[in-house]
């Protein structure tokens, strides 16, 4: 989450009128995160998240958005739901932006990565996944293989002011990828941006999951092997094995994964790896100015693909 747009006093009073929420009583913006610009709005009818839908998020693909998370919700998962305006319409546009208001949802991300915490994100993902099954809707992974090279080119050019040489390592590692990637695994809707900021607790219990604007439909293990990236690496960046088998057995105990998805996971978690880098390198070298967040390192997960490429199989990830 993050501010990139401002919005005026007359023109939220305005917007917020249109729903049956009562009047705005607190506003202010959330400045994490790096895709659209969000605000905590408090109204005499409680308290909501507001998103203004910033360039980077394509129009055509907020009805796949909003309505997946009407769809989880009403499958018992734990997530934002959208808020229709008294005319029954969810999206609508604010400061000239796309924009919805969605449910608060109760709980905090932790901060600091425990063991607990991966055992729950392995088993709300699993969740997850079985909730959207159904899911009548289809959106393609535009940050999957095929959308990495165009990446990687428009970020080569000055790749080297971030780590001399990191352009040719990357497109070695490209080369590979395109070479050996799994295909023909189980699909569905998978939410592709699992990170600790997109997963609240209480009392060390998954209490919801937010931040659905990266979800389509791709390979579960991809899904998986995000997480592994995202939760299961140490400040130093040492891999933590325990966290890896609590968050693979506690996925698998709700969605058994089968011995094919068990092989493809070290691949997975090397392009996992490299689209976070490639992602988080575009940004470092495309900042917007006056943009509340400060753009995330990408040589983090240029350690994290050099650990995945030294793994042979699932052992390492803690299984046998």
């Amino acid at each position: 989450m993050a501010v990139y747009t401002d919005v005026l006093d007359d023109d939220l009073a305005a917007f917020v009128a249109e729903y049956d929420i009562g009047d705005v009583l607190a506003f202010k913006g959330i400045a994490e995160g790096v895709e659209n610009s969000n605000f905590l709005l408090r109204t005499e009818r409680g308290s909501y998240i507001l998103t203004l839908y910033e360039k980077r998020v394509r129009a055509d693909d907020l009805p796949f958005f909003l309505g997946l998370m009407e769809h989880l919700a009403a499958k018992g998962f734990a997530c934002p739901v959208p808020v229709k305006g008294r005319d029954g319409v969810a999206l609508r546009r604010l400061s000239g932006r796309p924009a919805a208001i969605v449910t608060f949802l109760e709980g905090l991300w932790p901060r600091r990565i425990q063991p607990v915490h991966c055992a729950g994100v392995g088993g709300a993902l699993a969740r997850l996944h079985r909730a959207g099954a159904d899911f009548p809707m289809r959106r393609a992974n535009n940050l999957s293989l095929a959308g990495w090279r165009p990446l990687l080119e428009a970020a080569a050019p000055r790749a080297h002011e971030v780590r001399p040489g990191l352009a040719e390592e990357l497109a070695a590692e490209l080369d590979r990828l395109e070479a050996g990637w799994p295909r023909d695994l189980p699909e569905g809707v998978i939410h592709a941006d699992l990170f600790p900021d997109n997963v609240f607790f209480r009392d060390n219990a998954v209490s919801g999951v937010i931040d659905f604007y990266f979800a389509c439909t791709d390979a579960f293990a991809y899904d998986v092997a995000i997480c592994l990236n995202a939760w299961c690496f140490e400040a130093d960046g040492a891999f933590n094995v325990t966290k890896a088998r609590l968050l693979l057995t506690r996925y698998h105990a709700a969605r058994p994964l089968s011995q094919v998805e068990y092989a493809a996971l070290p691949m997975l978690a090397r392009g996992s790896a490299l689209r976070f880098l490639l992602t988080r390198l575009y940004d470092w070298l495309n900042h917007p100015a006056g943009a509340f967040v400060k753009p995330k390192d990408p040589l983090e997960y240029l350690h994290k693909l050099r650990f995945h490429q030294g793994v042979r199989d699932v052992g390492a990830y803690g299984l046998g």
